[in-house]
């Protein structure tokens, strides 16, 4: 057990430091005047490992794996307080973060912008965020008592997931992210029931 222990440590550190130099690397010379090469040499690996670490590329090294992002968006449907819909609490939770808020980090703030600038870090986000469209359809069927199958919920789930795309950019993200929340809400009533607010 120590020993992967160990293992698992060193990967993280290896993974991390890749983060770092990419990062320091996209900011100083532009996403598309970075090798591969040079981050690998940057974080002291050799390009195989880099790959091994980060099979997807150099698109891939500045993001986490997107599950952090599915979790959150998940207990803010089901952890949402009593009275508010799966709509505002999903509103509220992506309106905190990302390219919604200015309550970031010096370090934080630039990843965004390096993101939020760089086509091809903008696609692989998208990417990351759609992949949480089954656990997202899934939370947001069982607290608004439909069938995570029902086409109305897993596209409610996928436009939901587009929003950091379509929003993120703008000149006011928060205030386009409000727009496209209110036009959703607008477009899924909630159940006669309740189902889907907190009481």
């Amino acid at each position: 057990m120590p020993t992967t222990g160990r293992r698992e440590r060193k990967k993280a550190q290896t993974r991390r430091a890749l983060s770092e130099a990419a990062l320091r690397l996209f900011c100083e010379h532009g996403y598309d005047g970075v090798t591969v090469a040079q981050i690998a040499d940057e974080a002291d690996v050799s390009v195989a490992t880099l790959f091994a670490h980060v099979p997807d590329g150099k698109e891939a090294l500045i993001f986490d794996d997107g599950a952090e992002r599915h979790t959150w968006l998940v207990a803010a449907v089901r952890d949402r307080p009593p009275g508010r819909s799966v709509l505002e609490a999903l509103r509220r939770c992506m309106a905190a973060r990302g390219p919604f808020t200015d309550d970031l980090s010096p370090e934080l703030r630039r990843k965004r912008d390096l993101i939020v600038g760089t086509p091809a870090l903008r696609e692989y986000s998208r990417k990351l965020w759609i992949a949480g469209e089954r656990v997202l359809a899934e939370a947001i069927a069982a607290e608004s008592g439909r069938d995570s199958s029902d086409m109305t919920v897993r596209a409610l789930a996928r436009y939901v997931l587009e929003i950091p795309e379509l929003a993120g950019a703008e000149s006011d993200p928060l205030a386009a992210l409000n727009a496209i929340f209110a036009l959703l809400e607008s477009g899924w009533p909630e159940p006669s029931n309740k189902a889907g607010q907190r009481h």
